[in-house]
């Protein structure tokens, strides 16, 4: 068991519009710099373990990245932490935009 969910980009649409649910792109500046899901709040993965308190614990996180590898680390580690509701996106930012999501500067 590794404490977290993984969640398809068709879940992922489902979420967005509840307000329990927050966004964390874990990829680097450069990366994010491409592009991120709208909403999203940027958290480099290698800055979590300092930043992790700043995730409300009461919300839903889901957590994505690239292609969902940096992000599912993320996502145990937050949910290691007590971090319940921690979620990845499967297949990171290259899924969302596959199916068809937008992506914002």
């Amino acid at each position: 068991m590794n404490g977290f969910t993984n969640i398809t980009v068709a879940e992922l649409h489902e979420l967005l519009g509840k307000p329990d649910v927050r966004l964390v792109d874990v990829r680097t500046d450069a990366e994010i710099a491409r592009g991120r899901i709208k909403g999203a709040i940027c958290m480099p993965l290698h800055l979590l373990p300092l930043r992790l308190n700043e995730l409300d614990a009461g919300k839903t996180t889901v957590f994505y990245c690239q292609m969902g590898g940096r992000s599912a680390q993320a996502a145990a580690f937050a949910s290691a932490q007590g971090l319940a509701g921690a979620a990845n996106l499967q297949g990171g930012i290259l899924a969302w935009v596959q199916s068809g999501g937008e992506i914002v500067a």
